[in-house]
């Protein structure tokens, strides 16, 4: 991380951004004492879409009727 006191980094502060936007965080310090940071941001989460597969998937009708005795024994260790 590189530190920069708070006067050099008003005259440099777009070189800063940059390096900040490249993954190098920087530190502004005044008096030699560090005061904060500049880090990139994380890219925003992408957005859930409903309905992208509308149309394209069939539910039968009898989907929750109960299992046939020869499956249902099986998930239940008969």
């Amino acid at each position: 991380m590189q530190a920069v006191d708070i006067h050099e980094a008003k005259a440099q502060l777009a070189k800063l951004v940059d390096k900040a936007a490249s993954g190098e965080d920087v530190a502004i310090s005044r008096n030699g004492k560090p005061l904060v940071r500049i880090t990139r941001l994380a890219p925003p989460k992408r957005r859930v879409r409903f309905g992208l597969l509308e149309g394209r998937l069939i539910v039968p009708a009898d989907f929750d009727a109960p299992l046939p005795d020869e499956p249902l024994a099986g998930f239940e260790g008969r």
